[in-house]
């Protein structure tokens, strides 16, 4: 039981990481797993399809960079839509951790 409600948890600030991520620096999808996998241990396969949504979603966009260790990397960087979204979930996520830890008696 406890396993399904943190996998829960997880999922619903995944795309608020990312876009954290992202809001320091380009960066390309393993890149972000593994910063993902060693924060708040999510697998890596669930970074692609929360990519191509994002990409879909008009969050992100991408470009290819030369790779000197195999084919070209795709790079993902914020749009102007993903910098807004990721001000408004950060705002929208402060807020309801403070109403939770309030709630949980962790907030004096």
């Amino acid at each position: 039981m406890a396993e399904a409600v943190q996998i829960q948890l997880k999922k619903g600030v995944l795309e608020l990481c990312v876009l954290a991520l992202l809001s320091k620096h380009d960066s390309y999808a393993y890149e972000i797993a593994s910063r993902l996998a060693e924060g708040i241990d999510m697998g890596e396969g669930t970074i692609y399809p929360l990519m191509r949504r994002m990409q879909a979603d008009g969050l992100v966009d991408t470009y290819l960079v030369e790779s000197s260790a195999g084919p070209p990397r795709k790079y993902y960087r914020l749009t102007e839509a993903g910098k807004e979204s990721f001000v408004a979930q950060k705002a929208e996520w402060a807020a309801f951790s403070r109403a939770v830890e309030e709630i949980l008696g962790g907030a004096e």
